[in-house]
């Protein structure tokens, strides 16, 4: 069985995602439930950090914090790493909490994988296979503080949709 791929349409481009199901099946199913809920529609990249990632995912076009599911286990120790053009789940402090938010690292991120229970890490569970010109574009956007968000594009950069991709 191959993996699942969903296309990531902004207004910046597209980027299609293979979804690593093997490696982090509740994390995808999760993922994967957002998408087919059309959760994603009009939400945006809200933190864009140069030489780090692109995360969104979460937030509404007014930088209102979308309703989510009950947060997902933490898969980080399934092996992945946050190497350039992963996908993995943005959360809090707390290494259980991540729902709908995830991030692009647009750099190879050692700190974020999981080293052992007082390191849990970020859970990677896909990997950008077509449109890292699009995520590099994302990454250039110039940004300002807006409300508790440091990195925010001056401009919005809005997820259209993120769909399955046949």
């Amino acid at each position: 069985m191959s993996n699942p791929v969903v296309l990531v349409d902004t207004t910046k481009g597209e980027f299609l995602v293979e979804l690593f199901a093997d490696k982090a099946p509740l994390t995808v199913a999760n993922f994967l439930s957002y998408v087919d809920d059309d959760f994603y529609v009009g939400t945006l990249f809200h933190r864009v950090v140069k030489g780090f990632m692109i995360q969104g995912g979460g937030l509404d076009n007014m930088m209102r914090e979308k309703p989510t599911r009950p947060p997902v286990v933490n898969e980080a120790a399934n092996g992945l790493e946050n190497l350039e053009g992963t996908v993995a789940m943005a959360r809090t402090a707390d290494p259980h909490s991540a729902c709908a938010q995830f991030f692009v690292n647009t750099v190879d991120n050692p700190d974020l994988d999981h080293k052992g229970e007082d390191e849990f890490g970020y859970c990677v569970f896909g990997q950008v296979i077509d449109g890292m010109d699009v995520v590099k574009k994302i990454e250039k956007v110039r940004v300002k503080p807006q409300g508790d968000h440091e990195h925010a594009p001056a401009d919005q950069v809005s997820i259209n949709s993120i769909t399955r991709f046949e």
